[in-house]
């Protein structure tokens, strides 16, 4: 077995990216948790999207156990389960990098002026994320994002204007992901073991904890969801996402 490919190789990188975000991300985070704790004082929800893989990071901020409640997800999907689209545009491999698809997505989804989001892309420069990104800067939304430094900078903006999501975000979170995600490089070319799934699930329950501890600290209740599977979970969970009726789409 090659020694630099395997369980323990990807363990060690893994490890050793999680260290580097840790050392360089925590000005980033409680940035991100200060926008986010505003938000909800002012009444507003987290909306939070990502295409492709970084779709999971969206799924890791909205709507699980130990989670905050008023938070909702935006997917591309959604120009299909609210926007009346035939399901074969979803088919389109390049559908992620058409910047009028940010304009859809937006209209379509539960969104009031005081909301704050986080956009996610290990590469930044897609046409969706970085439009979504510059339409909501246009409508005074504050923006987190979370994207590899080390990728965004080594690739061609796939945007008309350029530019990418790390230019754009108020707050950036560097996931720490090498330049195409995978950590190990393999003798024949490529590499294996993605990195920016595990450092970007980090960075959003680093937020999400400084966010709880801002809430606690100020005599509030967090509204943080419980597994729907322990005993109590499903009423607590449906007690909290009452408040927020109409506001993420967990609720009627």
């Amino acid at each position: 077995m090659t020694t630099d490919i395997g369980a323990t190789a990807y363990l060690t990188a893994v490890t050793e990216a999680i260290g580097r975000v840790a050392r360089t991300q925590s000005d980033g985070v409680r940035a991100a948790a200060d926008l986010i704790t505003a938000a909800l004082d002012r009444g507003g929800v987290v909306q939070a999207f990502g295409c492709g893989h970084s779709e999971a990071l969206s799924m890791e901020i909205a709507g699980r156990a130990g989670g905050l409640v008023p938070t909702n997800r935006i997917a591309l999907r959604d120009l299909v389960l609210y926007g009346g689209a035939d399901r074969s545009v979803l088919e389109d491999p390049l559908l992620e990098r058409d910047p009028t698809v940010a304009h859809r997505l937006y209209e379509l989804a539960p969104i009031k002026p005081d909301d704050v989001f986080v956009l996610t892309s290990n590469s930044g420069v897609n046409g969706v994320i970085v439009e979504f990104a510059l339409l909501l800067k246009d409508r005074g939304h504050h923006l987190i994002g979370i994207t590899s430094l080390d990728h965004t900078a080594r690739v061609a903006a796939n945007h008309p204007s350029g530019r990418r999501l790390a230019d754009i975000a108020d707050v950036v979170l560097d996931n720490g992901a090498p330049y195409g995600d995978a950590a190990l490089p393999m003798p024949g070319g490529g590499a294996v073991g993605a990195i920016s799934s595990i450092t970007g699930a980090l960075l959003a329950q680093q937020v999400v904890a400084e966010v709880v501890a801002r809430l606690l600290d100020s005599g509030a209740v967090p509204p943080v969801y419980l597994s729907g599977n322990v005993p109590g979970g499903q009423s607590h969970n449906s007690e909290l996402e009452a408040r927020y009726a109409g506001r993420i789409r967990r609720t009627a």
